[in-house]
């Protein structure tokens, strides 16, 4: 019954249930954290479906997540991505629901949301949801895993959104290497597949069949997946032109084959013995086990392994001891270098690849990263297991290099193998192991709570473990002390054994022109999914030699002790009635202001402690503004050994630049968190720049930035319209400029100016008391000396007119994207106005989900659809934000924004009382939601300390004030403020235009002149069936429809045909091609052309006020 667990069988026990079928209980008790208040119970269903049942009775959100022991890897050979359009197809309707979009529906009217994954043997789907609507929301989702539509409606647009999803990723360097990585495995091993999918590999199959006349366009299809009766998919509500008909949503013969393969394909594969299931919720066990039992035990066994294994590892003799070369996109330079891994799970009590990798990982004094950066060769070093399938891993050395170390991989790469050396060498410390187990129980004895979706998807992941059931949540995460009888030292001399230069693969990653710098040129291979060019050379005898030799770097030494380990796990914990609802002001100086909270609601040993200490020159100017970040980076470097214990230990932190200063951020034990908190204030004042490091903080930071123009175009038009809506922000190409000639000593004139005169403002919450968070205060001022700042800094934004239609339109910089994207902003007003922020947040939570099922799920506009709130820079003012990535153009998709936000009047108007108190509803529980742990709690109170509003209880507030809006008052702002129609109405978007050319169509016009004209020449078209074959699908390319007609035409004259081609071009000018259609620009549009005189054109926010005056102080102050 636990796979892998033989001995475990023991422990079922058959349960009866209440009107439902018997099950079986576990009845040992789970193992979990001291700090866990949630019961747990692990039940198995009559079917084989296991299920993890948690029990929070202090749950404002419940949850839930079922993995599928099938991913990828298991799709057919001749159909890649086919678990992926599973994944993607499943949604679409049920039996009991068909309305397409009913789940996601229900989840967003009830504070909820979901997603699911597909991962090479899993794929995972998920959700969270208020906890009053869990057994709706389970009623909805168990039904995805035993009676699905896959409704053929859908057919055609998820196979779209694959498509769109994969090309997406087409200029991505990580999914273009990865997918590099897969394809240089053994000849037929199952890791080549590509495993995203898209639209081509997903109908190859039907083309081909098509093509040799055996698909009668009558495709049978599963009986007990028969489309329902009712209609489950309805047109787009704003239809365009290119709104998809019913004949083409299935996608024709080869569509229908498509979804024919996929059902035959769910209907093996999917099998609930190979599901795992977690459910939290507030709900009692037994009430949460007859859930289960009602709604999952209709998911057939149909006899499959439950957790099918792959142990055939990719890496044979061919493929190991090589050096990869790949060109990439992005400006970066990486080695990775890999070796076999056995499967690490079955593993799981020492966990030896985790164990080598934080060895090789280590960043202390005498590491290999210390080591490396020391020589100018990297700038970050990783290492540490992956499991990559269930059933084989690797283990991994990842080296971010710099120029001069890209120059020198060869001995960067050496210098890893001395590391390996080194510890083949020596006996493994026993100290050491101790304290990683030690570490690792303490982790595991205060972990906090997190999302609960998070939380599930995790506990279904570990739940294909071998490990005994009580262990599911302790197993994953403690490493238990080396055994007397020596199996773990075995296990790891055994790994180690393993990390030899003739059984690894080195990945160098730059690119083209840089490894011709190094090589000169070279021929290339290319990766047939992503065309990303490779070339593979075996490693050279001396080198072979030299990395199996002896370590021979004396700088390389084993970790040391860890100082940072805490000593003092002492909670002060005095019983509340109810948590304090903020942080109360306790110290103010003219240099700082101190707000303070003793932790009272998650009793654990920890802190966090944020700083953030304003300037009036860190962001005076665009070269103020890069010295800013390049003083912050220079910190981060030079306590990089110092730091690592202490993030080893359980506290970390973060040193980083802000458009007013520096934050600096410590998180973790309490216990030595003031010693670290010294040392680096220590290190702030007292940094002396060096010229080397300067140089490779400068170069990482130039490399970044241009990076960023070569990423997701949302992002790049999203950037812009906060550039346009941010009264001090300076572009990132006025950065680069101002970088190139920054030297140390400006730096470090720069430092003594930014530290000359400032002031902080400090939120401490956790477990400490007032006095020692005020002594953090202490040891900040006096070790910084500062003068006080005399004006004040805070984030302003920009205000658009009311009345306005602005479009700023630019190129996307990479001209290989082929996505456009659209940024769509309109103003609703100030958030310090409690009536309209409340309603705002209102009216953008009912726009939301008919966004993303219009825009993305009906209208196929494209992967990355999204309308949320957009609060502006400094928190002061909010809009609405539409972003949408696309291959079509930014001006049609403006026009559907347009359309879609048209239509939503209709529904705003028509929307029934009910309707409107259940959106009520769903967004009060967010508002009502507790922080899940420290973490969410501070993030919460210091946005108001940031802003300067102070307004600690607004959501509260906000809360009780959403009981009183009325549908009128939502009516009003959308026609007032968002509907396109309004005269008062302030918009802008970005128009984020692709350079590549965009791919043609044929419209059906278009295909029928072509036949007129190829009739009136005297050929036999007659009996070409090419509506059905060439248009079932929708406009077909240009390339697509020559290639048909020049197959079908095959035996016609050649000088006839070639007429026919050349009229193509006139054809598709008189009868152009929906897809292809632009859109135009509205009437009253104004177009940005001088963006630093619109800015200037444009009100500036006010200053904040705090909006309660909390009067914490006592007299007199400090």
């Amino acid at each position: 019954m636990t796979a892998g667990v033989p001995d475990d069988d023991v422990h079922w026990q058959r349960t009866q249930a209440n009107n439902a079928p018997p099950y079986w209980t576990y009845a040992r008790p789970i193992v979990k954290s001291q700090q866990d208040d949630r019961e747990y119970r692990v039940i198995r269903l009559e079917n084989g479906l296991q299920t993890m049942l948690v029990h929070d009775a202090k749950a404002d959100k419940a949850a839930a997540s079922l993995d599928v022991a099938v991913g990828h890897l298991y799709d057919p050979d001749d159909m890649p991505g086919l678990a992926h359009f599973c994944e993607h197809l499943l949604f679409m309707g049920t039996e009991q629901f068909p309305k397409e979009n009913e789940y996601s529906e229900y989840l967003s009217k009830n504070n909820g949301y979901s997603n699911a994954f597909t991962a090479s043997s899993n794929t995972n789907y998920y959700f969270n949801v208020g906890t009053p609507a869990l057994a709706g929301a389970l009623e909805r989702f168990s039904a995805f895993f035993h009676s699905p539509l896959f409704n053929p409606s859908g057919t055609m647009r998820e196979l779209n959104a694959v498509d769109s999803e994969n090309k997406k990723n087409h200029q991505n360097d990580i999914w273009r290497i990865y997918q590099v990585n897969k394809h240089l495995s053994k000849p037929g091993h199952v890791w080549r597949k590509f495993g995203s999918g898209n639209k081509t590999s997903l109908t190859q199959v039907g083309r081909d069949l098509k093509a040799k006349g055996q698909l009668s366009g009558d495709e049978l299809k599963a009986p007990s997946l028969a489309p329902s009766p009712i209609p489950s998919r309805l047109a787009s509500p704003a239809p365009s032109t290119t709104s998809e008909s019913e004949s083409e949503a299935d996608g024709g013969p080869v569509g229908r084959e498509t979804r024919r393969r996929l059902v035959e394909w769910w209907s093996r594969e999917y099998c609930a013995s190979r599901m795992r299931l977690c459910i939290i919720g507030k709900e009692p066990l037994d009430e949460l086990s007859d859930l289960a039992v009602k709604l999952f035990s209709p998911i057939p066994n149909r006899g499959r392994d439950p957790l099918p294994t792959i142990s055939d590892h990719p890496f044979g003799p061919a493929e190991k001891g090589t050096l990869v070369s790949v060109q990439t996109i992005m400006a970066f330079h990486v080695l990775e270098i890999s070796f076999p891994l056995e499967y690490q799970p079955p593993l799981w009590r020492y966990k030896p690849g985790d164990y080598l990798g934080d060895l090789l990982g280590h960043e202390g004094p005498g590491s290999l990263h210390s080591y490396l950066k020391h020589k100018g060769w990297i700038t970050a070093l990783s290492a540490g297991s992956q499991d990559l399938a269930r059933g084989f891993a690797m283990l991994k050395a990842t080296l971010y290099l710099t120029k001069d170390g890209f120059l020198h991989h060869r001995a960067a790469a050496l210098a890893v193998f001395n590391y390996l050396s080194l510890l083949r060498s020596n006996p493994f410390p026993k100290w050491y192991q101790q304290e990683i187990s030690a570490l690792s129980n303490i982790r595991f004895r205060f972990l906090e709570k997190r999302r609960p979706d998070d939380y599930a998807v995790a506990v279904t992941d570990h739940m294909a473990w071998p490990v005994p059931r009580d262990l599911v949540l302790q197993a994953p995460r403690v490493r238990s002390e080396w055994d007397a009888e020596g199996t773990a030292e075995a296990q790891v001399t055994r790994t180690l054994a393993s990390l030899h230069v003739g059984n690894g693969r080195g990945v160098l990653m730059a690119r083209k022109e840089e490894f011709e710098e190094l090589n000169g040129k070279q021929e290339w291979s290319a990766e047939p999914w992503y065309g990303t060019p490779y070339r593979v050379e075996r490693f050279d005898e001396e080198f072979i030699k030299e990395a199996d030799g002896p370590n021979t770097i004396s700088a390389l030494q084993l970790p040391r002790p860890n100082e940072f380990i805490p000593q003092n796990l002492d909670v002060e914990r005095r019983e509340v009635a109810e948590p304090q609802p903020r942080p109360h002001l306790i110290r103010e100086t003219p240099l700082s202001t101190l707000w303070h909270k003793k932790d009272d609601r998650f009793w654990v040993p920890k802190a966090h402690v944020i700083m953030e200490m304003r300037s009036a020159v860190a962001n005076e100017s665009p070269k103020a503004s890069v010295l800013t970040k390049l003083f912050a980076d220079l910190v981060n470097d030079s306590l990089t050994e110092y730091a690592y214990a202490a993030s080893e230990a359980g506290l970390s932190y973060n040193f980083s630049e802000s458009t007013l200063g520096i934050y600096i951020v410590i998180a973790g034990y309490n216990d030595k968190l003031h010693i670290l908190w010294r040392d680096i204030m220590e290190k702030v004042r007292n940094l002396q720049v060096q010229t080397d490091r300067l140089d490779v903080m400068k170069e990482q930071t130039k490399r970044d930035w241009e990076n960023f123009f070569l990423g997701q175009t949302y992002r790049i038009s999203d950037y812009y319209g906060r550039y346009l809506m941010n009264e001090r922000q300076w572009t990132i190409p006025e950065k680069l400029e101002a970088l190139a000639g920054i030297t140390a000593v400006d730096v470090q004139q720069h430092i003594l100016s930014l530290l000359s005169n400032l002031h902080s403002r400090i939120l401490v919450i956790g477990n400490m008391r007032k006095d020692e968070a005020a002594n953090l205060a202490k040891i900040a001022e006096d070790i910084l000396s500062a003068s006080p700042l005399a004006s004040t800094e805070a984030d302003l934004s920009l205000l658009l007119p009311d009345g306005c239609n602005y479009v700023w339109s630019l190129p996307v910089p990479n001209r290989n994207e082929p996505n456009s994207a659209l940024t769509y902003y309109v103003y609703y007003g100030p958030l310090t106005d409690q009536r309209l922020r409340v309603t705002a947040a209102l009216l953008t939570q009912i726009l939301s989900e008919p966004a993303f099922d219009v825009l993305r799920t009906k209208e196929q506009l494209g992967y990355i659809v999204n309308a949320s709130s957009w609060p502006s820079h400094g928190a002061s003012h909010t809009g609405l934000h539409v972003v949408i990535q696309s291959e079509r153009g930014p001006v049609y998709l403006e026009q559907r924004v347009e359309a879609f936000l048209d239509y939503m009047k209709g529904v705003i108007g028509d929307m029934k009382e009910e309707e409107f108190l259940e959106q009520k509803n769903g967004l009060g529980r967010k508002w009502t939601e507790a922080p899940k742990n420290i973490a969410e709690e501070v993030q919460r109170y210091w946005s108001h300390i940031d802003s300067g509003y102070l307004d600690f209880l607004r959501r509260s507030s906000d809360a009780d004030l959403l009981n009183t809006i009325t549908k009128d008052e939502v009516q009003a702002l959308f026609l007032s403020r968002v509907h396109p129609s309004s005269s008062t109405r302030a918009k802008l978007s970005i128009h984020a235009r692709s350079q590549k050319p965009p791919t043609k169509h044929i419209s059906i016009a278009a295909a029928e002149a072509f036949v007129q004209l190829a009739k009136s020449e005297g050929l036999p078209v007659e009996n070409i069936h090419w509506k059905e074959d060439l248009m079932a699908s929708g406009e077909p390319t240009v390339a697509e429809f020559a290639t048909f007609w020049q197959k079908a035409l095959a035996d016609s004259p050649a000088e006839v045909k070639q007429k026919l081609l050349e009229g193509v071009t006139s054809i598709l000018e008189n009868h152009p091609a929906d897809k292809d259609a632009e859109g135009t620009y509205k009437d009253g549009v104004v177009h940005i052309k001088d963006v630093k005189a619109f800015k200037s054109s444009l009100a500036v926010s006010e200053l904040p006020k705090p909006l309660a005056e909390w009067n914490d102080l006592p007299t007199p102050k400090f």
